[in-house]
């Protein structure tokens, strides 16, 4: 079983749990629940570096980046660094985030704040909105063209960005549909986690220009980025490159500075 396979059976049972914990009722009484949302899309076709930048404390690829953080003074180091919003994951088992982590963010800054998780239920979605993100991923690989159509039109329908990740022509060609904000082309192939930028450069004239696109994963040079601008990119996700370093807000700044 492939990691992306194990990470959703896992899902799915800790959704089902968290669905007994806790209602519907419950996460739509939350106050962020009515709050106006900040749009990534829009930030990132306005800004010159297009760069979202990643809260990550470990991965199963990588083990443990950076086990010491304050997700609030990242999140107020990444603001300030003047990136285009923020990736925080709230995976716990094989990320070492959590919910807790984005409204921690959410109260820090105000800039739009991407869940990054493994949505494989509209339960998580509603959960997102209550915990103050403006964007949900969605990821091809683990979800049928019908799950992709109900999750991007509920979030739509609470006024949040959708950010749709692929990994191959294939995901790409199930996954294009109205309700999407962004296409996100993952560098990093998740059976073997070799990563290649040559993906986003295959996919990116496969990608309608309707969609803003966003590359992921593997990107630590100003000199990929200046390439991948050449082939229409406009977000960047940046996380391990800040994240490994003691202060990630200040490595952030420094790159945005050079890349300018």
């Amino acid at each position: 079983m492939n990691i992306l396979a194990k990470i959703t059976a896992d899902k799915h049972k800790e959704v089902d749990l968290k669905k007994s914990l806790i209602p519907i009722s419950q996460l739509e009484a939350s106050v962020l629940f009515e709050r106006k949302t900040f749009s990534l899309a829009n930030a990132l076709k306005n800004s010159a570096t297009g760069i979202i930048a990643e809260h990550k404390r470990r991965s199963p690829s990588k083990g443990t980046i950076n086990q010491n953080t304050n997700v609030g003074q990242v999140a107020m180091g990444y603001q300030k660094a003047g990136v285009c919003g923020m990736s925080v994951l709230t995976d716990i088992k094989y990320f070492g985030g959590s919910l807790e982590d984005l409204i921690l963010a959410r109260a820090s800054v105000d800039m739009p704040l991407l869940r990054k998780e493994f949505i494989i239920s509209e339960y998580q979605i509603l959960e997102a909105k209550a915990h103050g993100a403006d964007v949900i991923l969605l990821i091809a690989a683990i979800l049928s063209r019908e799950e992709i159509k109900t999750f991007s039109e509920l979030a739509k329908g609470l006024d949040l960005d959708v950010l749709l990740e692929v990994h191959n022509e294939e995901e790409l060609y199930k996954s294009i549909m109205p309700s999407l904000d962004m296409l996100g082309v993952n560098n990093r192939n998740l059976k073997t986690f070799e990563v290649s930028l040559e993906t986003s450069k295959y996919l990116s004239k496969l990608i309608p220009e309707d969609f803003v696109k966003v590359s992921e994963s593997g990107i630590s040079s100003i000199e990929a980025i200046k390439d991948l601008k050449s082939f229409g990119y406009q977000g960047f996700l940046i996380g391990e490159n800040f994240m490994k370093t003691d202060n990630p807000g200040k490595s952030a700044k420094d790159f945005i500075e050079k890349l300018k």
